[in-house]
C-alpha cells in the first residue's frame, strides 16, 4: 500500500464534528439535514406573512409582517404561537437593512444579528450578516449569494466557501393558481434552522 493513503477500518480516526451554527438557539441545531417548506402569498398586504413547514408538512414556524407603519417589521413564531424573533427594517438606509432581535423586543440588547445588502447596486442578491457582537462590521460573519427574486441562494459562513443552507423555487400548479409562492430550504447539519428561516425573508 502506497505511504499516505488509508483504506479505513476500525482504527479510522473520527471525523472532526463541525462547528455548530448556534446564532438563535442550540436547540434549533440538529445533526443532520433539516429540510423545510417556506409558502408566502406571491402579493400580501401586511408585507410578508409565511410559513415554514417541516419534512412532514407540519407547520414548525410562522412570520406575520406590518407593511403600513413607520417601522416595517415581521415577528416569527413558533408553532404555538410563541415570538422567537423581531425582524425590523431600517428606514432611510441606502442599503436595504433588516436588524434581527430575540423574542418580541427591538431593545438595542436583544439584537442578535444585522443583514444587510452588500453593495447599493448589484444584478445578483448578495447579503453580509453581522452577528450583534461584531460592531465593527468590516468582515461579515454570514452571507448570502444568489437570486431571491429566482428564490435560489446559498447561505455561507462569512467570506468562506464553506455552504451552511441552500434555498431553490418549488413550482407548484396548486400554489400557482392559488398566488402562492413555494420554495424548499436545506439546512445543512448542526445549523440554527430558525436562524437560517429568517434570513429567508430579510
Amino acid at each position: 500500500m502506497e505511504p499516505g493513503y488509508y483504506t479505513g477500518g476500525p482504527s479510522a480516526p473520527p471525523a472532526p464534528a463541525p462547528a455548530p451554527v448556534a446564532v438563535v438557539s442550540p436547540q434549533f441545531c440538529a445533526p443532520y439535514v433539516v429540510p423545510l417548506t417556506v409558502t408566502k402569498k406571491a402579493m400580501s398586504f401586511s408585507g410578508g406573512d409565511f410559513t415554514v413547514a417541516d419534512a412532514n408538512g407540519a407547520v414548525v414556524l410562522r412570520v406575520h409582517g406590518t407593511y403600513f407603519s413607520v417601522r416595517r417589521h415581521r415577528v416569527l413564531h413558533d408553532a404555538a404561537g410563541r415570538p422567537i424573533l423581531t425582524m425590523q427594517a431600517k428606514v432611510f438606509s441606502m442599503h436595504r437593512t433588516w436588524k434581527v432581535f430575540r423574542g418580541d423586543s427591538t431593545a438595542a440588547n436583544a439584537l442578535i444579528f444585522t443583514a444587510k445588502e452588500a453593495s447599493i447596486f448589484q444584478l445578483k442578491t448578495k447579503l453580509d450578516v453581522f452577528l450583534a457582537g461584531n460592531t465593527t462590521q468590516h468582515l461579515c460573519d454570514f452571507r448570502i449569494k444568489g437570486s431571491y427574486f429566482e428564490r435560489s441562494c446559498a447561505f455561507y459562513r462569512g467570506k468562506s466557501n464553506i455552504m451552511i443552507a441552500e434555498m431553490k423555487r418549488k413550482l407548484t400548479l396548486p400554489n400557482a393558481l392559488l398566488g402562492m409562492d413555494t420554495f424548499n430550504v436545506t439546512v445543512f447539519p448542526h445549523v440554527d434552522h430558525v436562524f437560517i428561516a429568517a434570513l429567508v425573508e430579510t
